[in-house]
């Protein structure tokens, strides 16, 4: 019994010695002596120069704390800003004793001051980079660093956790460019941490101004349970930004520090991407034909996965007047594997285009710019998709489409599209092909069949021409390289057929110009009626050649005339070449045809360009024509009078002449 309590009482002894020395230590020893041996280990670990310019204090009984003022780390030599961080002061205290059984308790955690400069010089360095060894310094190329041998660690866990008072006040981020010359500066940053222990949830507080306009968060997470990192761990967070931005993630996280989970929702209301683009002092990136559009977008969305997979399920984006459901799977991330599911009420992409130039408004014609930098496929060749698209009605190029519906799978470089169909012009369109990036050009096809569309309204919103009219049916295959407009002509290649029914081509009087050459070739027309030539059929034939189309044995039917046409189109320089020629002779009167006329049928040649095409009549190879099939008179006949003629030569060629004209 002796022995015990002289143990206890030297046991005793020593605990008060200890809890003695702790209370006495800070008092007869100047930390501050240290403080060069401290600043000197430190930029020695950092490869930066370090100073503590303040005083620094510790403390040992009962709380251990230590307090410092003006820590200054640098950033290395080239740099404009001397001091890659600044802490006006820290200040930080916990017991000591209750460490013994797990029991963290800490006093207070205050940062004051902190400001982080973030700078990249005109070579593209970060002041940020080469921590911990000369800043030039560079790993040898070809040296293969060996993995660490396993090693068991025993995962530490807490007792219990209480922080009275953690707080970061007036801290400031600086991110600096040269080489663009961008600043952005977040400023007034605050983040203060409420209620903070392991068995009730954590209030979180947050609060900066980024480029003069506030961002704040406010929510809770946890409780985090007695090992932090591990298990499931609730949160719910509001996030406003810029006044005009307002989010909530909510739902759980798991397992973060091991194999992460979550399942989270995400909402965000409206806002107006333009004016976050004005409230950041950053140009809008998009030049659309419409300055109104980009201005409203809301999401809703939930999200599950992992580090390894992550699912979008019950998506509903909001962008302007337009609304699209979607869910998508991707994982996989090296080599990603990704599936969609998408579904557009409607849209109006020509809204969201760039304008055309003023040279462009005048031809008609919206020119894509000419792009020098080769397309790098290397992430599509990697990637695997299966995804499908529906969408009710999509204005695009000026056409109206409707009850869209497309499939997309593929991997290894290659995809399918297969179904795609649509509604067009109260007729249907229906669609397959493929797109190839194994090499370093694309390659694609497509098969496609039309039914009874409406050539008429289709014309005049593609082309804003009004030129012909009737319902066509189309069926065609077309293979093609490239992905610049002018690389897709150069390698356009295949055939197909356009069969126009019951309509008429407008603006073009093609009996007029068979049978009467002087009247109807003039720039001028007589009285207001605009010139059409109807049709029961017409049928063009057509094979597709390195952007040249080529027609040959296309026929136009209607009551009064009958023609065929041969000839070339050259989509690269987008030249025409064709000859219009009529088939039958005589009069046209009771065919359908309300006027008298009169002459001899002459073709017509197609010359000039898709924008200004010139009609001429080709009256050379008529008149080769009717010599070889001797429907003129010869030379000879027309000196030599008949037996019982009294029309002279020179009534003869008047009345040819008369033929040929009309006159």
């Amino acid at each position: 019994m002796k022995a015990l309590k002289w143990v206890l009482i030297i046991g005793g002894g020593l605990v008060v010695l200890v809890i003695a020395a702790l209370f006495l230590l800070p008092l007869f020893v100047d930390v501050n002596h240290y403080k060069p041996e401290i600043e000197k280990k430190v930029a020695s670990a950092t490869g930066r120069p370090f100073s503590i310019e303040g005083d620094m204090k510790l403390s040992f009984f009962p709380w251990a704390g230590v307090a410092f003022s003006d820590l200054h780390m640098g950033s290395p030599p080239g740099f404009r800003e001397k001091d890659f961080l600044f802490v006006k002061s820290f200040d930080a205290k916990m017991k000591l004793l209750p460490l013994l059984s797990r029991d963290i308790q800490v006093q207070r955690f205050v940062v004051e001051g902190p400001r982080i400069v973030l700078e990249k010089d005109r070579n593209g360095r970060g002041n940020w980079e080469g921590f911990g060894k000369g800043y030039d310094k560079r790993p040898s190329e070809g040296k293969v660093q060996q993995p660490l041998p396993d090693e068991t660690v025993e995962s530490f866990s807490f007792k219990s956790l209480v922080v009275g008072e953690f707080a970061v006040r007036n801290g400031e981020l600086l991110y600096i460019e040269h080489g663009s010359g961008s600043q952005h500066e977040i400023s007034d940053v605050f983040l203060e941490l409420k209620n903070v222990s392991l068995d009730r949830p954590v209030n979180l507080l947050f609060s900066a101004i980024l480029n003069q306009m506030p961002i704040s968060l406010d929510g809770w997470m946890g409780p985090l349970g007695k090992e932090p990192g591990k298990g499931r761990i609730p949160l719910d967070v509001s996030i406003k930004a810029l006044k005009e931005i307002t989010m909530n993630v909510k739902g759980n996280l798991k397992d973060v520090t091991t194999d992460l989970q979550f399942d989270l929702s995400l909402s965000a209301d409206s806002f107006s991407p333009r004016k976050v683009f004005a409230a950041l002092g950053i140009p809008f990136p998009a030049v659309t034909a419409d300055e109104a559009v980009l201005s409203r977008v809301s999401l809703k969305s939930k999200i599950r996965g992992s580090a390894l997979k992550v699912s979008l399920t019950d998506g509903i984006l909001e962008l302007d007047e337009s609304k699209l459901a979607f869910s998508a799977t991707v994982k996989d991330f090296s080599k990603p594997d990704l599936a969609f599911d998408m579904s557009l009420d409607s849209i109006n992409l020509d809204r969201y285009l760039p304008p055309p130039s003023e040279e462009q408004k005048r031809a008609g014609l919206i020119v894509e710019k000419p792009r020098s930098k080769k397309t790098d496929y290397t992430a599509l060749r990697k990637m695997a998709l299966d995804g499908k698209v529906r969408a009710g009605k999509v204005n695009a190029g000026g056409m109206t489409i409707q009850e869209i519906e497309l499939r997309v799978t593929g991997r290894n470089g290659v995809f399918q599209f297969d179904p795609l169909a649509a509604k067009l012009y109260e007729g249907n369109l229906a669609a397959k092909g493929t797109m190839d990036v194994r090499q370093d050009v694309l390659r694609s096809t497509m098969n496609l069949q039309a039914k009874n569309i409406h050539a008429g309204p289709l014309l005049k919103d593609l082309l804003k021409k009004d030129f012909l009219e009737g319902t066509a049916d189309a069926q065609a295959a077309i293979s093609m390289a490239g992905d610049k407009p002018e690389e897709i002509k150069r390698t356009l290649n295949g055939k197909g057929q356009f069969v126009f029914q019951d309509g008429a081509v407008k603006g073009i009087d093609l009996a007029g110009m068979i049978r009467n050459v002087t009247s109807a070739f003039r720039s001028e027309q007589i009285g207001t009626e605009k010139p059409r030539t109807d049709f029961t059929e017409l049928i063009i034939p057509f094979s597709l050649t390195n952007g040249v189309v080529d027609t040959d044995g296309m026929s136009l039917a209607s009551p009064f005339v009958r023609v065929s046409a041969k000839g070339k189109a050259n989509l690269v320089d987008e030249s025409l070449d064709l000859r219009v020629e009529p088939k039958v002779v005589g009069t046209l009167k009771g065919q359908g045809d309300t006027k008298e006329r009169g002459g001899i049928m002459v073709p017509v040649l197609v010359k000039g360009t898709f924008s200004a095409p010139s009609f001429q009549p080709d009256l050379k190879g008529m008149l080769e024509q009717q010599l070889k099939e001797k429907t003129l008179p010869s030379p000879k006949d027309l000196l030599t009078p008949q037996e019982g003629e009294t029309e002279s030569t020179k009534e003869k060629l008047r009345g040819i002449l008369k033929g040929l004209s009309g006159k």
